[in-house]
């Protein structure tokens, strides 16, 4: 049972540890879906980030309205959530669907915040 309280603590800690990491270094970071999460997770997560943050930039004419696939507009509206919230860990999780990126997930006219 001691081995698992370590084990526990030890993960606490090294997950905390690396977002102060990327805070002290000042790097931007963003959140995406996971390339291998389900359609129907995809469809949740959408659905959940804009219940809470603005989502008008995935309609049709916005710059990051195509290509027009849920997974890339799972991926803005999981972004705008996790940007909104305070780029914690765990404002990326959506049950393990989603992954955080060092790499600006940008492009053409689509500029992920």
């Amino acid at each position: 049972m001691a081995k698992a309280t370590d084990l526990t603590l030890l993960l606490l800690l090294f997950c905390f540890s690396s977002e102060i990491l990327v805070m002290v270094n000042g790097q931007k970071t963003w959140c995406v879906g996971k390339p291998s999460t389900d359609q129907a997770t995809l469809l949740a997560n959408l659905n959940f980030a804009c219940s809470h943050v603005d989502c008008r930039i995935l309609q049709g004419g916005c710059p990051c309205s195509s290509p027009d696939n849920l997974m890339n507009h799972a991926s803005i509206a999981m972004n705008l959530y996790y940007q909104a919230k305070g780029r914690n860990q765990w404002n990326c999780d959506f049950r393990c669907s989603g992954l955080i990126v060092m790499t600006n997930p940008s492009y053409g006219d689509c500029i992920y915040a």
